[in-house]
């Protein structure tokens, strides 16, 4: 019962939003990067929908590294962001991405495998790290660290509150190594992103 609850959860919304915004998740510094900044995008109190949008207008205008978002200029990010109705926080999320591309470009040479290497294993000095960035709170950590398991084994299992809320809606275990247990671990990401759509699901019932 429980196994094929998991195979209706991730059949039904198994794809990671990092795959929804198109990007083609490696432990390369060009997708880890895009991955920060739909962590960032998703960070404040907007859509989901309406935030995986701004970033697939960000990546196809041509911003995928820190040095094309650092070299952009404010005007054109508010924009794009506004292309996909990203509009009340536009121009603070825009200075965000900017001073976020300048932070890892002078801290660790564009690449977070080089913040990987500073926490030196530890997923909780990681998610420390990546609250430097700016907008990157713990909910932003969260959601990088929920995308990124599948890379980053240090991670695993990374299910936040909204996961594990998801979790006890579908009469799974809520213990993050019980949840983990259920699929391979490649599949971590997929069956996070599952539980954190049913719980996104429900609200707007």
């Amino acid at each position: 019962m429980t196994s094929q609850r998991v195979e209706e959860l991730l059949a039904d919304n198994g794809a990671t939003y990092a795959h929804e915004a198109g990007i083609r998740l490696e432990d390369k510094p060009s997708p880890l990067y895009q991955l920060l900044v739909l962590s960032t995008l998703l960070s404040t109190r907007i859509s989901a929908h309406i935030a995986v949008a701004a970033a697939r207008e960000v990546f196809e205008a041509g911003w995928r590294t820190p040095r094309a978002i650092a070299d952009a200029s404010r005007d054109d990010l508010v924009e794009a962001l506004g292309r996909a109705h990203y509009r009340r926080y536009d121009e603070s999320t825009s200075t965000a991405l900017g001073e976020g591309a300048h932070l890892l470009i002078e801290r660790w040479h564009g690449d977070l495998r080089r913040l990987r290497e500073e926490a030196d294993g530890d997923p909780q000095r990681i998610r420390r790290l990546l609250q430097e960035f700016p907008r990157i709170g713990p909910v932003g950590a969260d959601i990088f660290c929920r995308e990124a398991q599948g890379l980053w084994k240090e991670l695993r299992p990374s299910f936040d509150k909204r996961a594990r809320d998801g979790a006890e809606k579908y009469g799974l275990p809520k213990d993050p190594k019980k949840l983990a247990a259920l699929v391979p671990s490649d599949e971590l990401p997929q069956l996070a992103a599952a539980l954190v759509r049913s719980t996104l699901q429900e609200s707007r019932t």
